[in-house]
């Protein structure tokens, strides 16, 4: 995954997914212009803007251009973003070899130009990520005899570079816009303009101040027209053509005044001493509304990048080199040029470059990037490691098995990506508010104009044009547009930080109404694998040696016991002997010589048949049953020896979940196939009182839609494939992420590691979501609907009589009508506000700590992310 994340494209079946950065948006109004125009594009199953993102992400035929998409979007006034690489090239030698390269490179699909210098060795590409990436490149350049390589300089994040430089534009603009307004503004006031008075004359003055206001129109402010101008072209408007509309009316109206003052003789102020017999000129108004726009701008794109710093960091995790062997050479290449079946080798300290399997030596790893877990993870032969997990101590040798956009970290900032691009249900509201809200704007403007023109108070003209003024500034949509997408964009990143990978914006949304959650007991609230739990040796036998003669006779079965017998002896360091007359007895256990002497291991049955007085362990036997455990009983030479319990043991944070669960108020039912005594036990071990046992696995989804019908909303949580169908059932299904692949793919949410409390920790993220996007759209709607119509002049009744009080004059004048330059400080504000807003969730804490902070949990493997 190279670069610039702009443009990505998924395959499904028949239909293709690709987002695509879009440039040029501003508000809630250009995002559902581009939706509108990527709709109308024959083939188009689905389109979604996210303004926040700043990407579109199209659903449509596999029979759908690409090309017909980009056009859509130019069409309508953006400017879809495009990548470009330069490349160091080898293996030329004539301008006959550049140009070959050049055409070579043009007709790769989804190159949009490319350039050979054979001057200076160099090859500039533009094309669409997604499309193709820079590895195919090369392969493509390769496999005509020429080598690319790229410069040092286009390793760097280029989006981040792109964001710095706009970002660097608009402090300029808002710079040199501010000081020009706080010159105009002195010159404006009484000393100011009696200051230059002894200088100049009025008409010097009023010259003056149009040279200054003028390139700050012009220069910082043409991004407006320009923008305008496009939706015009469209028969649309959008907040650009606010802007654009309310300076415009302010700079022209001065300059009217200040060169053809005559037209405004009847409208001036009769008590205005400063211009003597003209009216008043507004300059510093359009000029500082210019800059307190741009500098919201500015906090706008600063906050942007920090909603985006999950994606950030996860890009920034990745390794930069590998050392791979080749030819019996060990060589550092860059780690897009690692191929499936490489060996790599991994020191100390390093990162590992992709994902694959140890093939030689072991180590331990900190695989807290992507699970949460600070306790490493052991790594041997034939263990699974992962690209971007730091290899702390000892040298290994892994094969590749996933590289480039298969790795797991890829493929979680693709599921991430997806997430923060993709809407929730809350946000159509504001789509319905911004489509009509523009238009009604101007309309609410146009009817402030004629309003005050005809009844306004001497000067009605001014009055009249500075009231409308206010209306279409202090009325743009950005909160509006921002509200909704910024919150969720920080909080599916911050849940990924955490380990828990939601995939949409309807996920984030649904999980803070569930009232049920539906646990499924293998694998989620159990480990999944049996464990020895319990030996316990009868009189004459120690632990270690009733463990190793059941060692014995197991050793080659393929039981599911067998496991938990063999794991324990391994853990505890027994040599384990060979057995002979080895014999399976059905439904019984097993019979077989260990070192000359008879062993049978089975159940209470088997001992009974082979007349083995257990009656000395039977009492412990049954109690170890009843607390849901599997006893197995041991006999030597016909003499009881000891009864072994195997147990699909409780994860250690399972209760700890439960009772996370039961805070927020959450209904907590365990749904299993095992028998009611078996469910109960390990119910009771982890405080769930609602337990649904004995359930085929084509029953599960009938469970689930029962819950459902009660009215409740119901969470889905397993691992396994037969969870699957339930999952996709759920209103929220919830996979645990050291289960199989297919069990994700049906989810909502993923959690990164197998511990539980990964649950509340996602439930308590999107109430913190939707608290912060409530309160965005609260501000949203509450900011338009309270000081559109003080803008408008409603305030003007209040204060006709007595007049305004004097501190309150630099807001409301003498009238009651509100400053345009607040207007426009006050329309910065709220955007910048709701960006400010939607960061405070990066300072979420789960509710569960040690679910993120990493309380070791059996060496829990992170996920195998579905592509």
């Amino acid at each position: 995954m190279k670069g610039d994340l702009h443009m990505t494209v998924e395959t499904k079946s028949e239909s293709q997914i690709l987002t695509i950065g879009v440039g040029g948006m501003t508000c809630a109004s250009c995002v559902a212009r581009v939706e509108r125009a990527l709709k109308k594009v024959p083939g188009v199953a689905d389109a979604t803007v996210n303004l926040a993102s700043e990407k579109a992400t199209v659903r449509f035929e596999n029979a759908v251009g690409v090309d017909s998409l980009l056009g859509a979007i130019e069409r309508a006034g953006y400017e879809p973003r495009r990548e470009g690489v330069v490349f160091e090239v080898s293996g030329m030698t004539s301008g006959a070899d550049a140009t070959a390269l050049e055409l070579l490179l043009r007709d790769q699909p989804g190159v949009t130009g490319a350039s050979v210098n054979i001057d200076t060795r160099r090859a500039a590409v533009s094309f669409l990520p997604g499309t193709i990436d820079v590895r195919d490149l090369k392969s493509a350049a390769q496999n005509a005899g020429y080598e690319l390589r790229e410069q040092a300089d286009e390793l760097e994040d280029r989006q981040a570079a792109g964001q710095a430089r706009e970002q660097s534009a608009l402090r300029r603009k808002w710079t040199v816009a501010g000081v020009a307004g706080a010159v105009l503004m002195a010159s404006g006031l009484d000393f100011g303009f009696s200051f230059l008075r002894d200088f100049l004359t009025v008409q010097e003055i009023l010259t003056g101040m149009f040279i200054v206001a003028l390139p700050v129109q012009l220069w910082a402010g043409w991004q407006f027209y320009a923008l305008t101008w496009k939706t015009l072209r469209h028969r649309t408007a959008d907040m650009n053509t606010l802007i654009a509309l309310g300076t415009s009316a302010a700079f022209i109206y001065s300059t009217i005044v200040t060169f053809w003052p005559s037209l405004f003789e009847s409208a001036h102020r009769a008590h205005d001493h400063l211009l003597g017999d003209r009216p008043p000129v507004y300059y510093e108004a359009s000029v500082i509304i210019i800059a307190l726009i741009l500098f919201g701008r500015w906090l706008e794109a600063k906050a942007k990048g920090s909603t985006a710093g999950a994606i950030k960091r996860l890009i920034g995790l990745r390794a930069r080199t590998a050392r791979v062997v080749r030819e019996g050479r060990e060589i550092d290449v860059p780690v897009d040029e690692v191929v499936l079946g490489d060996v790599v080798i991994v020191r100390p300290g390093e990162k590992v470059p992709v994902d694959g399997l140890v093939v030689e030596g072991r180590s331990s790893v900190d695989e807290s990037m992507l699970t949460g877990e600070s306790i490493p993870v052991e790594k041997e032969l034939g263990a699974r490691v992962y690209g971007a997990t730091i290899n702390k101590m000892g040298v290994f040798k892994m094969e590749a098995t996933r590289v480039g956009s298969q790795t797991a970290l890829a493929q979680i900032i693709r599921l991430v990506e997806e997430a923060q691009g993709s809407k929730a249900p809350v946000q159509r509201l504001a789509d319905v508010v911004a489509s009509i809200f523009v238009p009604s704007v101007l309309v609410i403007a146009a009817f402030t104009f004629v309003l005050w023109s005809l009844v306004g108070p001497e000067g009605a003209v001014i009055y009249a044009t500075l009231n409308a003024v206010a209306v279409l500034i202090i009325a743009c949509p950005c909160a509006l547009g921002l509200a909704t997408p910024t919150a969720i964009m920080v909080g599916t990143g911050k849940g990924a930080e955490s380990g828990v990978l939601i995939r949409s914006g309807a996920a984030l949304e649904t999980a803070h109404k569930l009232r049920t959650v539906v646990l499924d007991k293998t694998g989620t609230i159990t480990e999944g694998t049996p464990r020895v739990t319990d030996i316990v040796p009868a009189a004459g036998w120690s632990e270690d040696q009733a463990l190793r003669l059941a060692a014995a006779v197991e050793r080659g079965s393929e039981h599911p016991l067998a496991g938990a017998i063999m794991g324990a002896s391994r853990d505890r360091g027994i040599d384990v002997p060979d057995a002979g007359d080895f014999e399976a007895l059905s439904g019984l256990g097993i019979r077989a010589t260990v070192e000359g002497r008879a062993v049978v291991f089975g159940n209470v049955r088997l001992m009974r048949q082979e007349a083995v007085d257990v009656s000395g362990l039977e009492a412990r036997g049954e109690a170890l049953t009843r607390s849901a455990r599997t006893t197995v009983y041991l006999a030597v030479d016909g003499k009881p020896a000891a009864v072994i319990a195997v147990a699909d043991t409780v994860k250690a944070g399972a209760a700890e979940a439960v009772a996370s669960l039961h805070r927020l108020g959450i209904q907590v039912v365990m749904l299993t196939g095992d028998n009611r005594a078996t469910a109960d036990a390990v119910a009771s071990q982890v405080g769930i009182d609602d337990v649904i046992a004995e359930v085929l696995p084509e029953q599960k989804v009938d469970k689930v839609r029962e819950l459902q019908a009660g009215g409740r909303i119901v969470a889905m949580v397993g691992d396994g494939i037969n969870d699957a169908p339930a999952l996709a059932q759920a209103d929220l299904g919830i996979a645990i992420g050291t289960g199989a692949d297919v069990a994700m793919e049906a989810s909502d949410i993923t959690l990164m590691r197998g511990d539980p409390r990964g649950i509340s920790t996602a439930i308590a993220l999107s109430k913190a979501t939707m608290r912060t996007i409530r309160q965005n759209l609260f501000w949203a709607f509450f900011y338009n609907i309270l000081l559109i119509p003080v803008a408008a002049g409603i305030l003007y009744p209040v204060f006709q009589g007595e007049g305004v009080p004097g501190g309150l004059g630099w807001i409301f004048g003498d009238y009651g009508f509100l400053n345009p330059m607040l207007a426009g400080a006050a329309m910065a504000f709220s955007s910048v506000s709701v960006m400010f807003n939607s960061l405070r969730l990066r300072g979420f804490r789960a509710p569960v700590a040690s679910a993120v902070a990493g309380v070791a949990t059996s060496g829990a493997q992170p996920a195998s992310v579905p592509t």
